[in-house]
């Protein structure tokens, strides 16, 4: 039969419909037909058979904040090499934050983004729009316009909305047209010029302080008038104990609010920048220890809804200058699954809430296909092996640039196997019996 894989002896975990068991999944013409017990669906000597002992099958992940760079920054990332970065780190789908050149505010740019996605073949690509026409903060971009072209979600990710006029209007017409608002949470007059966490690091390096309040006066801000307008809001890359705390307050009270957080923020202090590592520069910054546990915390209790990658590939020259001029952000696409595993490892997060936080939830937010195993969906599926360990190097990176903290670490736990509506995107060599 075409377009048949058997997945054997996996151990399936769906959260939407409380499986976590060995079982058997059938592939048919790229959708799932079936999940059972193992040994009850008749192999098939024209379909695929992966046997999966030891592995996990769980939805396609969804990462909902990357930065894909095209067009107009080609040399750091192309729609293709960031989705085969995607693939590779075991994602099956990516939302496209819209600080491109030109910005996307508009539906030539969403569609472009969705035509090359398309052309690549290696991962579902959900655009977002821009808040504002240009990012510039002045002026609402046309929602009608951008939903109608395929667009998800708006945001000036990269800048706040300063104005909170137009923020309020963002929330009151994105509501009109289904879309969610990302904010990108920060005080622009407190962050101007900083290049790290405020404290006794950054004086002792010499570097201008980020305080921990740039991020919160914001969210603060920004849940208010989600409150006002009764209009849900999505916080991204939440780095602060207090904004976290002002997130749970409020969604106590009722807000529609969720929000996401990215691995680099629940594994790595601002020691990271110690000797002006400009690989661990990024905005908001790395915070102190206190911060990454109150994170971790969160993740556990709800508060935060979904892990993120904010995935920001730069040129090698971007980021090899001194620190206060260097570029902010890093690649993600490839470490999160391992690094979010150590948190199941340590006892931070069971398995569950990992793929709750990491497919399920992202699904939802945002309004789009995926997040579960249901028969009759379409086949997005990662296998992940829990246990192979593996050094993370340049040579192995699928995305166009390099600039991660994580580089030369040995890490645990990889996405072996990526399928895309019932195609194979990503297959480690070497890891599978037939």
């Amino acid at each position: 039969m075409p377009g048949l894989i058997l997945l054997k002896n996996g151990r399936v975990i769906d959260p939407v419909n409380g499986i976590d068991q060995i079982l058997d999944v059938l592939i048919v013409d790229g959708r799932i037909s079936a999940v059972t017990q193992p040994g009850t669906l008749a192999e098939q000597a024209e379909g695929l058979v992966y046997d999966l002992e030891g592995k996990w099958v769980v939805p396609g992940l969804i990462d909902m904040h990357v930065h894909l760079r095209e067009p107009g920054q080609e040399y750091k990332e192309t729609i293709a090499t960031g989705t085969r970065a995607a693939a590779a780190g075991g994602f099956t789908a990516v939302a496209a934050m819209p600080n491109t050149k030109p910005v996307n505010d508009n539906q030539t740019v969403t569609l472009f983004i969705l035509a090359k996605a398309a052309e690549a073949g290696f991962a579902r690509v959900y655009p977002v729009g821009a808040i504002s026409s240009g990012s510039s903060g002045e002026h609402l971009a046309e929602f009608g316009e951008l939903r109608q072209a395929g667009a998800v979600a708006v945001t000036d990710d990269g800048l706040p909305v300063g104005n909170s006029q137009l923020m309020r209007r963002a929330l009151e017409y994105a509501g009109n047209h289904d879309l969610l608002v990302i904010s990108h949470a920060e005080e622009l007059s407190l962050s101007h010029n900083g290049a790290m966490n405020h404290g006794s690091l950054a004086t002792r390096l010499g570097l201008q302080g980020i305080p921990h309040v740039a991020e919160e006066i914001m969210v603060y801000r920004d849940l208010a008038l989600a409150e006002f307008t009764r209009r849900p809001i999505h916080i991204a890359h939440v780095s602060t104990r207090e904004s976290l705390a002002l997130i749970k307050r409020a969604k106590k009270k009722g807000v529609a609010v969720t929000a996401e957080t990215a691995p680099h923020y629940f594994t790595l202090t601002e020691t990271a920048v110690d000797g002006y590592n400009t690989l661990a520069k990024m905005n908001p910054p790395l915070r102190s220890d206190a911060d990454v546990a109150a994170v971790r915390e969160a993740l556990r209790d709800g508060t935060l809804d979904a892990i993120a990658t904010d995935h920001a590939p730069h040129g090698e020259l971007d980021k090899d200058m001194e620190f206060d001029l260097a570029a902010n952000g890093i690649i993600g696409l490839e470490t999160a699954v391992p690094l979010t595993l150590q948190l199941v490892r340590e006892n931070q997060l069971d398995v569950r809430r990992m793929v709750e936080l990491l497919s399920v939830n992202p699904a939802r937010i945002l309004g789009v296909p995926g997040g579960t195993l249901s028969v009759g969906a379409p086949a997005d599926i990662t296998v992940i092996d829990p246990e192979k360990k593996f050094v993370f190097t340049e040579e192995s990176i699928q995305s166009k640039s390099k600039n991660s903290p994580f580089l030369g670490w040995e890490l645990q736990g990889k996405a072996v196997l990526t399928i895309l509506e019932g195609r194979i995107t990503w297959q480690q060599e070497g890891d599978f019996s037939f």
